[in-house]
């Protein structure tokens, strides 16, 4: 935010909220930024060949008993879980652009058939 108050001339002192200046540079908060990085890769990930070494260890599931306690979350849970709040299924990760639009970025490829 350091960054983001120098650009837009503004001192802490001025009391101006984050939201209001990030609203005058158009940025997105970094949370959804993050999402939409997160979901970006996993569509990367659903497109490869199966034999592919990152689709493999993507899909991998780990023998062996877990400790104790609640099990840890793995990365593909945290997306699954990301995917079912935001209504998308790995079907539509197959078209680029389709998945592109969905998870809410530009895309300027033309649309898949279908």
């Amino acid at each position: 935010m350091q960054m983001v108050r120098w650009m837009c001339g503004v001192k802490s002192q001025d009391r101006v909220p984050s939201k209001d200046l990030k609203g005058r540079l158009e940025l997105e908060d970094i949370i959804s930024v993050r999402l939409w990085n997160k979901l970006r890769w996993y569509g990367h990930v659903l497109r490869k060949e199966d034999n592919d070494l990152v689709k493999k260890c993507m899909e991998y599931k780990v023998e062996g008993t877990w400790p104790r306690g609640k099990p840890k979350k793995t990365w593909r849970d945290i997306v699954e879980k990301d995917c079912r709040a935001h209504g998308l299924n790995t079907e539509d990760a197959i078209c680029h652009s389709r998945w592109r639009k969905q998870i809410g970025m530009i895309d300027d490829h033309d649309e898949c058939s279908g």
